[in-house]
């Protein structure tokens, strides 16, 4: 792939659908009555998928992301807590109790930032209001550099099976760019005491595209941490947006690697750890050969939501705590992501619903094509179409995103078979961007495609 469309597609500021519509799409006309209305036909639905976000870290990141707040104190996440439960009672009443859960996933912000009993009631809480599966899945997220081990006893106890350790990178030049200092030994460590307390999937975050960040540190951080054997990598590029993430104006832009440099780093982290065993996932997702994920991509079951790749074949998502995301059948609901709102909403007995986004059967047709696409890198549109009542064609006719990728060499069709082409794969979020009716009217405030 030249030079020249690497910087053309890689410095594209696209989603990365994990949903469609994407939240830059979400109204404010959707709200608590909507939410609880759709509630109350969820258990129908089949097995659901929970995710609640502990919102709090011990100390910022300069590259996050996330919606998080920093606290050195125990009380304000033991008051958010009790806030959450609160919202767990709101749901539970307006799905009913006998919402079957087959998945759980904290994440944030830090949510190993809680104390062990605090998590432990916070899944006493969980599993009085629904009913878990006998073999529901449960994640955590997980920062190396605090857990400690009455917290590992008590992820343990609760059935966690599944932790995502972040990692980022192993250079210090880039940890000091990022002000985030962690060791290996620290990371070793924890690996170590969830792998004794029975945790049988564990899950890498690493970032490239950071501040100061070369192939040679890529390479020397995915062999670090290669030999620590977690089940799975995710490897994400950083998304630089200071407009909307204050904090990230103490990184130095001019230490940011550009388009063709953040191509090369993704690749050659890509290399080492197919070198290490791993097999590629999707975008940027990697797995051992006999990891669920690996499987899933094989069977092209593969799915993507908002943790990323994964094997959760739900179609509902129970989004709890202030600025969770849920999905359901009829659409998408967000919470107040401001922490005093969220819980004065919940505290007035309403669904903390700040907005949301109600699907139609063509936003459905086109979230099919997206997820495919994102996944399998190719997409039949007259499969993923059928029984809908759309033809296909107004996918394709008149796309002029669609042309200006195949005139490029980036995809090919084939009848109604639409294929990214291998050396062209890391730009599929670009791809995927050409059948957003939206795309438009929100790209700018997204990250780079590479």
């Amino acid at each position: 792939m030249s030079d020249d469309l690497i910087a053309k597609y890689g410095d594209a500021r696209v989603p990365r659908y994990t949903s469609y519509p994407t939240a830059a799409a979400f109204s404010a006309a959707v709200g608590p009555d909507e939410y609880a209305g759709n509630l109350a036909h969820i258990a129908a639905a089949g097995p659901v998928s929970v995710y609640l976000h502990v919102p709090f870290c011990r100390s910022i990141c300069w590259y996050c992301g996330c919606h998080t707040t920093i606290t050195r104190q125990d009380a304000p996440v033991a008051d958010y807590l009790d806030v959450m439960k609160e919202e767990i009672e709101l749901v539970s009443f307006a799905a009913g109790n006998d919402v079957p859960v087959k998945y759980v996933h904290f994440g944030g912000g830090t949510p190993s930032v809680m104390k062990p009993q605090e998590f432990s009631a916070l899944m006493a809480k969980l599993r009085s209001a629904f009913t878990f599966e006998a073999k529901a899945g449960v994640a955590v997220e997980i920062d190396p550099r605090t857990l400690v081990a009455p917290m590992i006893d008590a992820l343990a106890e609760n059935g966690v099976d599944r932790a995502s350790l972040g990692v980022q990178s192993y250079d210090p030049i880039v940890q000091a760019g990022i002000k985030r200092l962690q060791s290996f030994e620290q990371t070793e460590r924890a690996v170590a005491g969830l792998r004794s307390a029975g945790v049988s999937s564990i899950n890498f975050d690493l970032i490239y595209g950071l501040p100061k960040q070369t192939v040679q540190s890529c390479i020397e951080t995915v062999r670090l941490a290669a030999e620590l054997r977690p089940e799975r990598f995710a490897v994400f590029g950083y998304a630089h947006i200071p407009a909307f993430k204050k904090h990230q104006r103490l990184i130095d832009e001019a230490s940011l690697p550009d388009a063709k440099q953040r191509n090369e780093q993704a690749e050659v982290i890509a290399e080492e750890l197919q070198k290490a065993g791993y097999l590629r996932i999707g975008l940027d997702h990697f797995a051992l050969p006999n990891d669920q994920l690996a499987l899933a991509a094989r069977n092209r079951t593969l799915r993507r939501n908002f943790q990323g790749y994964t094997t959760d074949d739900c179609d509902s998502l129970i989004g709890l705590g202030a600025s969770a995301i849920g999905r359901l059948p009829a659409g998408y609901m967000q919470n107040h992501v401001p922490l005093g709102l969220y819980a004065e909403r919940i505290a007035f007995g309403v669904l903390p619903t700040a907005k949301g986004y109600l699907l139609s059967e063509e936003d459905k047709l086109r979230a099919r094509v997206i997820e495919r696409l994102m996944c399998d890198f190719e997409a039949d549109l007259g499969q993923l179409s059928s029984g809908s009542g759309f033809d296909t064609g107004f996918l394709v006719e008149r796309n002029d995103r669609l042309g200006e990728l195949m005139a490029d060499g980036v995809v090919t069709i084939s009848g109604e078979r639409i294929v990214v082409c291998e050396e062209a794969r890391f730009m599929v979020r670009a791809v995927a961007a050409a059948f957003d009716a939206y795309f438009s009217s929100h790209g700018h405030t997204h990250s780079k495609a590479a």
